[in-house]
């Protein structure tokens, strides 16, 4: 996701994406530790930088995290 289309999104709302994108991690986690082998490594660190926008706006907001 871009930076301006999450810093348009409400506080709640980037909860629940926040949400939704550890999920999606811990889901291709798992697949790689199941199987061994990781055909989606630029998935993950989309993924990773995605958690680190929320976060990073999140706090910048002052909410607490």
């Amino acid at each position: 996701m871009h930076i301006k289309d999450l810093r348009n999104m409400p506080s709640e709302a980037l909860d629940t994406k926040l949400h939704e994108v550890k999920f999606d991690l811990g889901v291709e986690k798992r697949k790689i530790a199941s199987t061994g082998v990781s055909s989606k490594k630029v998935k993950i660190r989309e993924l990773r930088k995605t958690i680190a926008k929320i976060l990073t706006i999140l706090k910048e907001r002052g909410a607490k995290k």
